[in-house]
């Protein structure tokens, strides 16, 4: 590796163990390369979380990444912007991909910890610096396998900007050709509910769509004594709150996963007068694609339906988010057999399906793929910090079990005729 980061925030852990018993190595001598360059991995994600930069200004962060791969002997190419790359390795007309994201969320660092982040107010909340590290070090090793000779295909590394934004950042990525001739795609995310050593993985619905709805009704305004005589606006957004997500649990089959949930309402200033204007604000997350893709035009009409009784005029404004990411059959069997040979198969759990949003998602859309959660809590730790959580810190020695999980994957990819 290059000597872009010095390890000026905190010494690094000790060198990462050897495969986990159970596991099968690396090949050529990947393992052993690993635990060498274990504490350098380490100090370069405590680099990135020491300097996060947030949606769309990851240009140091993928300036980093650009010289840490050049050193290796690789090409990688920012994208337009500047904020991401994308860096091809090895030779073949049919591309494995793999997935990092850069950014980092507007929040507080509050650890107490050599690495904390010198960017106020902005902090890798979400591991986005271990996925980066992660995607990093399978470029590191699959360039050692390249210049040997033993890398029998071609591994495409995305790191993209804006996951955390609206809109994100996956679209444009994609429109700068990072699926040209992709056969499938792949990614991890952090999840500091396993602990470290382990992955989980599934087939099928993995993290929901995610959009937001904003209701804004109007009326007349009136006197809280004569509400006959206007449009009672509060009434009418107390309808909105209750009756849509039930009716809308009526009208779209329940295996499909919907919910709508609201987490702003505003209205009025006086209690004794009725406000000619008011808003209310949610989430709608959805399991299932199709759904997913009618859910706009379905949550609209309810919304009107509902507020025509009220006599207030209603506007309804729904923006999409990110599609739910729904992991491909045979990638999620690929990715699954090859965290069983990096880690041992008792370390391969099945994963939870979750509500949040993943713009990875998008990528799917395209090309058959699959995202698995990597374990970063500390084992028998009492408590963990979630996801999203200003104090959020990971097991470092999760880096170098993502390594070993990504390595077999690409190649039980490569070697995988089904794509």
């Amino acid at each position: 590796m290059s000597s872009a980061v010095k390890a000026s925030e905190g010494a690094p852990a000790a060198p990462f163990p050897g495969p986990p018993p159970g596991a099968e190595p690396l090949p050529g001598q990947l393992d052993r390369w690993l635990t060498a360059h274990g504490t350098e991995l380490v100090a370069i994600r405590r680099h990135i979380h020491a300097h996060p930069e947030p949606s769309y200004s990851e240009f140091a962060t993928a300036e980093l990444i650009a010289r840490e791969l050049a050193a290796a002997g690789l090409r990688p190419e920012l994208l337009p912007a500047g904020n991401g790359l994308i860096c091809d390795i090895g030779e073949g007309d049919r591309v494995i991909a793999f997935r990092a994201d850069l950014d980092a969320l507007p929040l507080p660092d509050t650890k107490d910890v050599p690495y904390r982040s010198t960017v106020p107010n902005v902090t890798h909340a979400c591991g986005h610096d271990v996925h980066t590290t992660v995607m990093l070090g399978l470029g590191l090793a699959l360039a050692q396998l390249n210049e040997a000779g033993e890398l029998p295909g071609r591994v495409r590394l995305i790191f993209q900007p804006a996951e955390e934004a609206v809109p994100s950042g996956a679209p444009s990525v994609i429109e700068a050709g990072a699926l040209k001739d992709v056969a499938a795609v792949y990614a991890l995310h952090c999840y500091p509910q396993l602990p470290a050593g382990l992955v989980g993985v599934r087939s099928g619905p993995f993290t929901a769509a995610a959009d937001t709805v904003r209701v804004r009704l109007t009326g007349p305004g009136g006197h809280t004594a004569r509400p006959h005589l206007t449009a009672d606006l509060v009434h009418a957004l107390g309808r909105v709150i209750v009756d849509v997500p039930s009716l809308l649990g009526r009208r779209v089959d329940p295996r499909a996963g919907v919910s709508m949930v609201w987490g702003a309402v505003h209205a009025g200033q006086a209690f004794n007068a009725i406000p000619g204007e008011g808003e209310v604000l949610g989430t709608v997350r959805i399991l299932n694609r199709e759904a997913w893709r009618e859910a706009p035009e379905l949550i609209t009409r309810l919304i009107r339906d509902v507020v025509a009784a009220t006599g207030a005029e209603a506007e309804v404004i729904y923006t999409r988010g990110v599609p739910p990411v729904i992991n491909d059959r045979m990638a999620a069997a690929v990715i699954a057999g090859a965290a069983g040979a990096a880690l041992g198969a008792d370390r391969v759990v099945e994963a939870e399906i979750s509500m949040g949003g993943e713009d990875f998602a998008f990528y799917l859309e395209h090309v058959p793929g699959a995202m698995i959660r990597l374990g970063t809590g500390t084992p028998g730790a009492e408590k963990h910090q979630d996801l999203h959580q200003s104090g959020f810190d990971v097991d470092e020695r999760c880096i170098g079990y993502g390594v070993r999980v990504m390595v077999h994957t690409a190649l039980a990819a490569l070697a995988t005729a089904a794509f």
